[in-house]
């Protein structure tokens, strides 16, 4: 982290000679419709202000990362607690009439679709209209008849196309050039059969075939096409009412056109229709739009009694955010030491050394890239597009994150202690340092675990050593129902930690003191 924080001023420092694009704009945007999203407030009162400090390192490090690497243009949002509080665009949308970019542009965020696909299928899971376990053949009949990698293979599931793990062969860019497929060109490809590299269940492998088929299961549901149901149950409760599907329905002055730098030149891509695929790539957004998406993903953090109020569950979105399946080359490393990354359901997982779990998925296509990513225990995320063929800014993202963490000190949420653990605690410092009798406070296997005279030798010992107790620290919970606090004495400090048990009244089961130096 001292590294980083070095990096950021550096950084700042160059930007006070730096002149900013005339095409940036950077402004505080309240998400219309996510105010009963807001998660419970930080700790730190002045995060909001502490993270602002690191917004001009966050523009230069976009405006390089655009140059360097030859992005016609770039636009991004940064997201806390709800809002998108900061926001910025450069370069050109188009290239023929040199039209800047703003955060209302609308670019392909291509495979950054899959999340909606399967935030789509949870909700229909939700509505008992399907089952996650349910073979895929139950809703595509075609898929009754094709022949596995091997004759003791199951049928794929659709848990086995959310996670990637359906045993389809990874399929870029092949999967790309099919976007525009009609649904009949869809359903014929698997008729024909598909040609399979594991057994369903066994590994993850990308597959945008895959999340195609996921996008037909939601139709035969539903009985109107993925698009309109996503577009109808997800995109529109949200307020993200500027997206797009079918790039024709797009002003010409909204949307990025896509190019690919060859031959040292910038040549323009062809812009494929809508179609079967797209439910793995297709839907165009803007920063604004898709900021309401990251603060929807960040407000189903930390579970909570709060009453519901999206499109979604805060369950399901939760659900949507655990590794299901690891990815076959993790652990990964990277400057921070070894980290583990899998698959989730339409998104990336990932822990690193410093034990920060990122939820992320990046996007690409002939003329895009694209990459969105939170950081649930942080509550902070960011989402940038650009329209260079495979051009996700996913490192510059990563830099940026990092650079808030460090610039504005940021600690992961404190998690609230449950009055249960509280209680127990109150009745755990009323018998110490001096142990007297007090059964109803713990579980019958406390004293079979440890005799009583033992236990009141042992706690006698370490008291001897701490001395006159001088205060008691506030505990910090692990769960609602396992915690631990300090006790500092006149000679020594000393850790409390105690689990209660899963009963209706919940008692102490295992209690342990630890001397600190």
């Amino acid at each position: 982290m001292k590294l980083l924080s070095n990096f950021a001023v550096l950084c700042l420092l160059s930007i006070v000679a730096c002149q900013a694009p005339t095409s940036k704009t950077s402004e505080s945007v309240t998400i219309k419709g996510t105010a009963d999203y807001m998660p419970p407030v930080f700790t730190d009162k002045d995060r909001v202000e502490n993270i602002s400090q690191a917004f001009p390192v966050a523009d230069k490090i976009f405006k390089d990362f655009a140059e360097r690497n030859h992005y016609p243009s770039i636009a991004y949002g940064i997201i806390v607690d709800g809002k998108m509080i900061h926001s910025g665009a450069l370069g050109e949308a188009n290239r023929e009439t040199q039209q800047a970019p703003s955060t209302k542009t609308l670019y392909r965020i291509a495979s950054m679709s899959k999340s909606f696909t399967a935030m789509a299928i949870l909700k229909l899971r939700d509505e008992n209209k399907l089952n996650l376990q349910d073979p895929a053949h139950l809703y595509i009949p075609e898929l009754k008849n094709i022949t596995y990698a091997t004759a003791d293979s199951p049928p794929f599931t659709i848990q086995h196309l959310l996670t990637m793990s359906a045993g389809f062969p990874e399929d870029n860019p092949w999967g790309d050039r099919q976007l525009d497929d009609t649904n009949e060109e869809l359903i014929a490809l698997v008729a024909e059969g598909i040609s399979f590299s594991n057994a369903p269940g066994l590994s993850y492998e990308y597959s945008n075939l895959g999340f195609a088929l996921l996008g037909n299961i939601i139709n035969k549901v539903t009985g109107v096409s993925y698009q309109q149901y996503i577009t109808d149950n997800i995109l529109k409760p949200l307020g993200m009412n500027d997206s797009k599907w079918e790039y024709t329905e797009i002003p010409e002055d909204q949307i990025a056109l896509g190019y690919h730098w060859v031959n040292e030149q910038w040549q323009e891509e062809p812009i494929l229709h809508d179609g079967a695929f797209g439910a793995m790539g297709g839907l165009f957004c803007s920063i604004e739009d898709f900021s309401k998406y990251v603060a929807f993903h960040l407000s189903a953090w930390p579970p909570r009694n709060d009453p519901e109020s999206g499109p979604v569950k805060r369950s399901s979105i939760r659900e949507m955010h655990q590794v299901w399946r690891m990815n076959d080359n993790s652990p990964g490393s990277n400057q921070y030491g070894a980290f583990d990354y899998g698959y989730a359901y339409g998104l990336g997982w990932r822990k690193d050394a410093r034990g920060i779990v990122r939820i992320s998925h990046s996007g690409g296509l002939p003329g895009y890239g694209s990459e969105w990513r939170i950081l649930p225990d942080y509550g902070i995320g960011i989402v940038s597009f650009s329209n260079r063929r495979y051009g996700a800014p996913s490192l510059a993202n990563d830099q940026i994150m990092d650079t808030i963490i460090s610039m504005a000190n940021l600690k992961p949420r404190t998690l609230p202690v449950s009055k249960i653990l509280e209680k127990r605690k109150t009745e755990l410092m009323n018998i110490l340092p001096n142990w007297s009798e007090s059964p109803e406070l713990f579980a019958e296997n406390f004293y079979m675990d440890m005799p009583l005279d033992l236990r009141k030798s042992e706690i006698e010992r370490i008291f001897n050593e701490v001395g006159p107790i001088k205060s008691v620290g506030e505990l910090k919970p692990l769960n609602q129902l396992r915690g631990s606090f300090v006790i500092e004495g006149e000679k020594r400090r000393v850790n409390v930690f105690f689990t209660l048990t899963p009963e209706n009244k919940p008692l102490i089961q295992q209690l342990s003191l630890r001397l600190l130096d």
